[in-house]
């Protein structure tokens, strides 16, 4: 039995582990990682500090999946104004639909 219970746990690390490179993949393709890193600020803001600002939030995977397709406007400027960005605001990105955005919001909220 517990040879079962580690080998599921196995398989769902690697599926784990894929769903993240996957979602970072999607990431770079969306030309996300131009502006953004996971653990510093580039341009805008890194993803950990997202992912921390946003932590506990009910609302947050649809907020930042809003953001991320229609950029932020003036609501971004306070992370310019902490030093985590270069930019007040975060420009729409119309490249990315609506299931991309899901799941790059939801990849950011998990940075660490």
């Amino acid at each position: 039995m517990k040879a079962i219970y580690v080998a599921m746990m196995a398989v769902a690390g690697v599926a784990l582990a894929g769903q993240a490179q996957a979602d970072e993949a999607l990431a770079k393709a969306k030309n996300c990682m131009s502006c953004h890193a996971v653990d510093k600020m580039v341009v805008g803001p890194a993803y950990k500090d997202v992912a921390k600002r946003y932590a506990g939030k009910k609302d947050a995977e649809a907020t930042l999946a809003d953001h991320i397709i229609k950029g932020t406007g003036p609501a971004g400027a306070g992370w310019q104004k902490e030093g985590k960005a270069a930019l007040a605001i975060m420009p729409p990105n119309p490249t990315v639909n609506a299931d991309e955005a899901k799941k790059l919001a939801k990849w950011v909220l998990a940075a660490k």
